[in-house]
């Protein structure tokens, strides 16, 4: 099936680098016209200029409403529409027991990773979306994460669990309009995950998975293009686990 995007207009937070960067550029080489946005304008602007292929972009922080709301607004004030929603950016504030973690640290992790999404989405929805003739995508960027448990990365685990559990629920909402999908990837080499694969430790990992190496961005980038496409037209409510086979391989060993 088709997987062009010709046509469509993608909005991808997060999209400076790592797995943003990844998908948008994806994105944009398959025929979108591409807008990213992150917090510092520096990183944008440079993001921007790699890519190429007229990716346009617009700072600003994803827990905001106020700046998400801008950059919705500015997103089809300079493309006229808005297809494709990738809700990628995440923050990650606390390693440690869950049990342990500070109330402010907490309200951040869940702000940007679960409010921020609900947010975007409900922008997107209603300033465009709802009143399209359809083919429209959400894409979450969750993680592996929120299938187990952790010992260090809980928090942030239970914030992805949150999220595959709201792309459940958006799609049952949305659809026809809209398919609502998620992502989960397991270690990719960016620099948001940089301490748990630079110094060799990605290596030991890599061994474990079925595949034999970590996850890059653009295999994230592949599979986004895949659900947005005409090819993804009959999948909603649905994750697309991404980690090599890492998630059953742990498991079975552990079993």
């Amino acid at each position: 099936m088709e997987q062009r995007l010709d046509g469509k207009v993608a909005l991808v937070t997060g999209g400076s680098k790592g797995i943003g960067f990844g998908i948008a550029e994806a994105f944009a080489e398959a025929g979108a016209q591409v807008m990213i946005s992150a917090r510092k304008p520096e990183g944008c602007q440079a993001a921007a200029d790699e890519i190429g292929h007229g990716v346009q972009w617009f700072a600003a922080n994803v827990g905001e409403p106020d700046q998400a709301e801008a950059c919705i607004d500015h997103t089809l004030s300079q493309f006229g529409r808005l297809d494709i929603l990738v809700n990628n950016a995440a923050a990650n504030p606390y390693a440690g027991p869950t049990i342990a973690v500070d109330l402010s640290r907490w309200e951040k992790t869940l702000k940007v990773n679960i409010t921020g999404p609900l947010v975007w989405s409900q922008l997107a929805w209603n300033r465009w979306m709802k009143d399209s003739d359809g083919g429209c995508s959400i894409i979450n960027i969750s993680s592996v994460g929120g299938l187990a448990t952790n010992p260090i990365l809980g928090v942030y685990a239970v914030s992805k669990a949150a999220l595959l559990k709201l792309t459940e629920q958006l799609a049952a909402e949305l659809g026809p309009k809209v398919r609502v999908n998620a992502i989960a990837p397991g270690l990719v080499k960016t620099d948001f995950a940089r301490v748990l694969w630079d110094e060799g430790r990605g290596d030991e990992v890599a061994k474990r998975y079925p595949a034999g190496r970590l996850g890059e961005a653009s295999d994230i980038g592949a599979a986004a293009v895949w659900l947005a496409a005409e090819s993804g037209r009959w999948v909603t409510g649905a994750t697309i686990v991404m980690d090599g086979g890492g998630l059953v391989a742990f498991r079975d060993a552990v079993e």
